[in-house]
Formats: C-alpha cells, sequence, structure tokens
C-alpha cells in the first residue's frame, strides 16, 4: 500500500502576503494548505496557469466602487483555454499605518506628513484624510503592500501607510487608525481561474461569464446582442465595454450573466450569441459568490424549452398534434 502523499495544488495570487487578493484566495476551502505562489500583476498569474506552473490563480476582477478591473478582463478576453470556477468577494477596508510605537497625533505634529497609498486606495480614503490629516502629502506606492514597506525602509518619503488590514498581521508597523475608508460598503469581487475544464454541475444559484465582439459598428448591433438574453428571460448582472485594439469603434463586451450553461435558456442564449458575434470567449459557469437564488418566469424554465423542442420534432415528423 503507497504512503506516498497527494502532491500539493499550486495557487498563484498578486502579492506579497497582505494583499486582499490574499485574502480572497483564504476563502478557497481546497486551497487550503497548499502552495501559495505570489505573483505581481494578473498577466503572470494567468501565465502561471496557462504553462502548468500553477493549478489555480485568483485575480481580482470587479471593484464595487472603481468598476471592472480592465486588466484582468482583457487578459481574460485575449488568454486561451482558462475557465473561471468560483467567484469569492472581499470587503475593501483601509487602515492607517506607521512607524512602531508612533500616533496619529506625532503624523499630525510632522505638519505637510507624506502618506504613502495606491492611488486607488488613496482615492477612497479622501473623506477620512480630508477630516483628519488636511495637511498631508500623497506619497504614491505601487501597491497597498509597498506603502507599508516604502514608508518602514525608507525608500519612500511617508510619515504613514494606507494598506489593507492584512498588511498589518505581515509587517512590523502600528496601526493608527482603522477603517478609513469613505464607503463601508466597498466590496472587490475575485475570481479563480483554471485551465479549462467541464462546468460543473449547477446549483441553481450560479453566473455565467463570457466576452462577445459586435460583428460591426452599426445601429442596433449592440441591441441585437443583448436581445439574445432578454428574449430567453437572462438577466445580466454586468455588461462593459473594452476596446478590442486593433482600430477604432471595435469593442468586445465582459458580460456576467444569472445562470448556469446547463440551463436550457442559458445554453439556446449563447448558442444565439455564436450565430450572432464573430467571437465569443466562454469563461466560464460557477456558483454566485452570494449563493442567491437565481430565478425567472416560468416560460423560460427548461420543461418550457424541452416542450417546444418536442413540439416541433412532432411537427416536422408529421405526427398528429394530441
Amino acid at each position: 500500500m503507497s504512503t506516498d502523499a497527494p502532491e500539493r495544488r499550486t495557487y498563484s495570487y498578486l502579492g506579497p502576503a497582505g494583499t486582499f487578493t490574499e485574502a480572497a484566495l483564504a476563502q478557497v476551502p481546497e486551497a487550503r494548505g497548499q502552495i501559495w505562489r505570489p505573483v505581481s500583476n494578473v498577466g503572470q498569474a494567468l501565465s502561471d496557469v496557462v504553462s502548468g506552473r500553477s493549478d489555480a490563480a485568483m485575480i481580482a476582477i470587479e471593484n464595487s466602487v472603481e468598476g471592472g478591473v480592465s486588466s484582468a478582463q482583457d487578459a481574460l478576453a485575449t488568454t486561451p483555454n482558462l475557465r473561471i470556477v468560483g467567484e469569492y468577494l472581499v470587503p475593501v477596508r483601509f487602515w492607517l499605518v506607521g512607524h512602531p510605537g508612533a500616533t496619529l497625533d506625532d503624523i499630525r505634529a510632522e505638519g505637510v506628513a507624506g502618506i504613502a497609498a495606491h492611488p486607488v486606495a488613496y482615492a477612497q480614503c479622501l473623506t477620512w484624510l480630508g477630516e483628519n490629516l488636511p495637511a498631508h502629502e500623497h506619497v504614491v506606492a505601487s501597491s497597498n503592500v509597498a506603502s507599508a514597506i516604502g514608508m518602514l525602509d525608507g525608500s519612500l518619503p511617508a510619515h504613514a501607510a494606507i494598506v489593507a488590514p492584512g498588511v498589518a498581521l505581515h509587517h512590523d508597523v502600528e496601526v493608527l487608525a482603522e477603517d478609513i475608508g469613505d464607503n463601508e460598503q466597498a466590496v472587490t469581487r475575485f475570481v479563480l481561474v483554471t485551465s479549462t475544464v467541464a462546468p460543473a454541475a449547477p446549483t441553481g444559484a450560479d453566473k455565467t461569464s463570457l466576452v462577445a465582439e459586435l460583428p460591426k459598428d452599426e445601429p442596433g448591433a449592440l441591441l441585437e446582442l443583448l436581445e439574445q438574453f432578454s428574449t430567453r428571460g437572462i438577466n445580466l448582472s454586468l455588461l462593459e465595454s473594452r476596446p478590442v485594439g486593433d482600430e477604432l469603434g471595435r469593442y468586445r463586451f465582459v458580460i456576467d450573466a444569472d445562470g448556469h450553461v446547463f440551463d436550457e435558456r442559458m445554453a439556446d442564449a449563447l448558442m444565439g450569441l455564436r450565430r450572432f458575434s464573430p467571437n465569443v470567449v466562454f469563461l466560464g459557469s460557477y456558483p454566485r459568490a452570494d449563493r442567491q437564488v437565481v430565478h425567472y418566469p416560468e416560460r423560460y424554465g427548461d420543461e418550457a424549452f424541452v416542450e417546444a423542442r418536442d413540439w416541433l420534432r412532432a411537427l416536422l415528423a408529421g405526427e398528429p398534434e394530441a
């Protein structure tokens, strides 16, 4: 009897330790106890999956304040043989940290204090900063983690840093203030991406992600794309345009549709979309993070589609009407 331990799986994520992406990966039960590989950008994370270096990658895809993450959307649209297998929500919280032993009064006493922060984090904390540190200067950092490291090692001219809460667990910093973000409801949506696999069985609370291009730039083209879903009772929870990049006026649309590809209505919509669009990228059907059951009118249920198909087959076969 073999006593060999099962091979550990590798998960790539935007690192280093302490990022929101790491917090999202921590929500994946099957990733616990496995190898977590920190990378520097979305492209590298997906490249790890394509090359087989990693079994999966966790990437940010959408923020409730900033909207879609364009770099992730473009990478998923143009990198073949990838599938989204799950989504995870992470509340966006920001803390202000300083050197060990520092206080908020110490920072105020600096006069024009340097506050290291990633531009996105800084923009989401302006109200708190204006009320509590009106005399400050934004010191741009490449990431939430880099803002803390740069403050600590002196590579950034900063007296304090805006960070994700996880950063304080991995670095010797003093927490000066918690939850300084302007929007308490802010959340970032992450997706777990693997190489191409068959979709998991539907749960009833599912989402289907895809990318589709318009066949040409003409009146009604977008309406025709949307009708592939509306005429089948499918709600779209995300619709964002991204330039194809080869010429002006050419766009692809990133779409999240409520339902699963195994649902008759969704399968029918995707076939209609395939006939309409010159390029459709199916990114996957997977459980919704909020686990909310997808509701739809009875006429769009699987039974209605099956009955309609059987009715047509009977007509083509010349069978007498029941």
